[in-house]
């Protein structure tokens, strides 16, 4: 038995006229008489009761013709299901994000992505660092992973988002808030609250970096995994910090923000596995696009 055994026969049940039927499967009337024909021998069983003014179900074919549709529409919606897939708009999904960008950018993301792709299961893991948005990427944890770069993996494969100015965290109060831009070598005599040290976080590299180039090592107080936390820190009075502007969409008490001068950034990037993008990650890269070029 043949899923199109099931739909000639459904085809004739529904219309009850053989030359109907043939119509509308667009095949001629004698093959599907033969077709109906086979499929009852190979059920061992009459479906239809024929006479030359009437087709008619008999008992057995009544009971088969109501298996015949929800197997029909299990097959269709299975079809229709892969299409989607194929498509890119159904199927599971899980972001990881940075710290910075898990308070300004994810949540837009999100919003749009329900909207734009309301059958993807989508899922989202906030204040991951490099490494272990690499890592997790790798192990299939996550699909899509943003972060900062550089990703210096063959097996990666990153698209740049956008580029996120730099700024410095103070207390409120602090004597260098009074400054409407900052340099780096302002913040010499500083303590510092650091993102995760150690090859972590990509921002305590770039602190070591841009202080390096000032002529200073930073002298880091507290380095933390949190951007949350690193913030939180910094408003108690503990330290001042260097943050990707979109930290400063964390609404935290006692805490200001200065530019750095100097143009001083930091990329953003999308990242997922090598070496082709699959439709449903093409379709959230093209959303991530809009919602940056709109920006």
């Amino acid at each position: 038995m043949e899923l199109r055994h099931l739909r000639y026969f459904r085809a004739v049940a529904e219309e009850l006229h053989f030359g109907r039927a043939a119509e509308r499967l667009l095949i001629a009337q004698p093959p599907l008489s033969q077709q109906i024909r086979q499929l009852e021998r190979e059920l061992g069983a009459p479906l239809l009761i024929r006479s030359t003014r009437s087709v008619q179900l008999t008992p057995a074919g009544q009971a088969f013709l109501a298996r015949t549709v929800t197997i029909l529409e299990a097959v269709d919606e299975a079809a229709e299901q892969v299409r989607r897939i194929a498509e890119g708009v159904e199927g599971r999904l899980v972001i990881g994000c940075v710290g910075s960008a898990t308070y300004s950018l994810l949540p837009r993301l999100v919003r749009e992505l329900r909207q734009a792709l309301p059958n993807v299961d989508l899922s989202v893991r906030g204040e991951m660092l490099v490494p272990a948005q690499l890592a997790a990427l790798h192990a299939g944890e996550i699909d899509i992973g943003l972060l900062r770069p550089p990703v210096l993996d063959p097996e990666i494969t990153v698209e740049v988002i956008r580029r996120d100015r730099l700024l410095v965290a103070l207390p409120v109060g602090h004597r260098l808030a009074q400054r409407a831009e900052l340099d780096i070598a302002d913040l010499r005599d500083e303590d510092f609250i650091s993102h995760a040290g150690r090859g972590r976080s990509r921002m305590s590299t770039l602190l070591t970096t841009l202080c390096s180039d000032a002529g200073f090592t930073p002298r880091i107080r507290h380095d933390v995994a949190e951007t949350s936390t690193l913030v939180t820190l910094v408003a108690a009075g503990l330290g001042v910090a260097v943050v990707p502007e979109p930290t400063s969409a964390l609404d935290i008490a006692g805490v200001c923000y200065r530019p750095l001068s100097a143009a001083a950034a930091i990329g953003l990037v999308a990242a997922y596995r090598s070496p082709s993008v699959s439709p449903l990650i093409g379709n959230v890269l093209a959303v991530l696009g809009e919602i940056t070029s709109a920006d």
